[in-house]
């Protein structure tokens, strides 16, 4: 591919990634209440459901979410559940916030690699993105549709993820000054009104006409 494509391509995924959303929100909100090492755990999650949606854009499989009214609809509603369902957890747990709890570094990478994982699985607009806007940048007479689609969604998947360990870096840094119970559960409140804003926010700005 020529080096023009690439970089045209590069700068289309940095835009789209600097756009506030979801995985924005969600990662700022969980290293914030969390720490640094949830959110590592949550991005690296975040880039393996990106890259599920990369290899299935190969293999002609993300066209068949974006025709399907029925699947584009059943990602879309469990995406905005599972974000509700994460709202309602973090308003409702104290686990996290008592003075016992508050230090435990032990199950939290796991449980934020799952639900950064699964949040973007259950992301439609994923789909849709592998199939508006990555198309126009493959080139047929530059080899193999399904190479060229695999290279680009590497290099969508490499600037999604550096944005995300930036605002992860950013906002683990002042993860110290909420670092009393109390403070950890006034943040969690906000940060669960927040997520509920997202899930709400998500459901109006995927839906077709």
């Amino acid at each position: 591919m020529l080096s023009s494509s690439l970089a045209a391509f590069a700068l289309t995924a940095l835009v789209v990634e600097m756009t506030p959303g979801p995985n924005m929100a969600y990662l700022a909100a969980l290293s914030l209440s969390q720490g640094i090492r949830a959110g590592l755990a949550a991005v690296i999650g975040v880039a393996l459901g990106l890259s599920v949606y990369g290899v299935a854009a190969a293999l002609g499989l993300s066209a068949i979410i974006d025709r399907s009214p029925l699947l584009y609809e059943v990602l879309r509603w469990g995406g905005v559940a599972y974000l509700l369902w994460l709202a309602w957890e973090a308003w409702a747990s104290e686990a996290e916030t008592s003075p016992q709890h508050a230090d435990d570094p032990n199950a939290r990478p796991w449980i934020a690699f799952r639900r950064g994982l699964i949040t973007n699985l259950l992301n439609p607009k994923a789909a849709v993105f592998y199939v508006a806007v990555l198309p126009d940048f493959v080139r047929i007479d530059a080899g193999s549709v399904a190479s060229q689609t695999l290279m680009l969604s590497a290099i969508y998947v490499g600037i999604a993820t550096a944005i995300h360990l930036v605002i992860v870096c950013l906002a683990g840094r002042l993860q110290g000054v909420i670092a009393t119970p109390d403070k950890r559960r006034t943040i969690r409140r906000i940060l669960a009104l927040l997520l509920a804003a997202i899930a709400i926010w998500f459901a109006f700005s995927t839906a077709r006409s």
